[in-house]
């Protein structure tokens, strides 16, 4: 029998978006679980810590999540939730994500001091950005910006365009709607033209596996069409093995029975272009689409390290 709880604790980071992501779902389990009694801790993670240096110099995995994962193992917690772009794809024993929200906009976009479209930016232009994906992708539409690091949280980062540190800077779009500042928004790009990273704007819901009634209680916030999406950007990474050292991207989208896949790898130097690639599957019965869909990512991944990609592992692996 599952033990019923009249209580739960939220893990979570404590910036002002992840706050956010953690109210949103205490406010639809509430909608579900009137009774249930919720509260939020917030946990400190080793990216939180670290503010003054890029992700990819910092290097390791789960930098926003470790600290949060051994909260839940401890049972001070009883779910965690995460930006699935900040979850790797090795689980900690004992842990599984149980549920995915149904994604929001996963482009990232452009906010520019004088709203000046990515075209339109002056020559030599700064544009801020601490992910080495974004570098490579904007260094092979305009290989005259300046691209230079950028950490924080939105505030922080839209406070720096506007005292002049930067002419642009480039967000996810999933956080700058959450935040309410779409108005400011001057350009959002084509998941082609700007490959999203692996679960850019999805929420994952990470429990214990043995905790049934955790388990159940989260169930119905998972999303279908969203999880399938994560299964293959999460197969493609998984093979991958990247860190936050290579530029990696992947977006799934599936629609009217077809699940695209398409996926980047670049130069983390940005001296060659971004090596891309797409797959595509079309399914009549959904009865396989899970295994099909981390099947996707896997050959996904294996086409890009054959054109290129392991080379660039290698290389970048051997020079950290």
């Amino acid at each position: 029998m599952i033990m019923k709880r009249n209580k739960i604790i939220i893990g979570t980071r404590g910036s002002k978006l992840a706050l956010w992501q953690a109210n949103w779902i205490k406010e639809k389990l509430l909608s579900m679980y009137p009774k249930l009694e919720v509260k939020i801790e917030k946990i400190k993670t080793t990216g939180d810590k670290i503010l003054d240096a890029p992700l990819a110099k910092i290097g390791g995995k789960g930098l926003f999540v470790k600290e949060i994962e051994e909260a839940l193992l401890s049972k001070r917690i009883d779910l965690a939730v995460h930006s699935m772009k900040d979850v790797p794809t090795e689980m900690p024993q004992g842990l599984h994500i149980c549920a995915i929200c149904e994604r929001e906009d996963p482009r990232d976009a452009l906010i520019s001091k004088d709203d000046n479209l990515l075209k339109e930016l002056p020559e030599n232009s700064t544009v801020g950005t601490s992910s080495l994906r974004r570098t490579v992708q904007l260094k092979a539409l305009r290989k005259d910006l300046i691209i230079k690091p950028l950490r924080g949280n939105v505030d922080t980062r839209i406070r720096k365009l506007k005292e002049g540190q930067f002419d642009a800077i480039v967000l996810a779009i999933a956080g700058v709607k959450r935040m309410g500042y779409n108005n400011i928004v001057t350009e959002t790009f084509s998941n082609e033209i700007m490959i999203p990273a692996i679960g850019q704007g999805a929420i994952g819901i990470e429990t214990r596996i043995d905790d049934e009634f955790v388990n159940e209680l989260v169930k119905p916030l998972n999303h279908l069409n969203t999880y399938i999406c994560l299964i293959a950007e999460r197969a493609f990474l998984s093979v991958m093995g990247g860190g936050c050292q290579v530029p990696l991207a992947c977006h799934a989208r599936l629609e009217k029975n077809c699940l695209t896949l398409i996926a980047m790898i670049g130069d983390p130097e940005a001296k060659i272009e971004p090596i891309k690639g797409k797959r595509q599957y079309r399914f009549i019965s959904e009865t396989n689409i899970l295994k099909e869909a981390e099947k996707l990512g896997k050959e996904l991944a294996e086409d890009l390290l054959k054109r290129g990609g392991k080379e660039i592992l290698s290389k970048t692996y051997s020079d950290i």
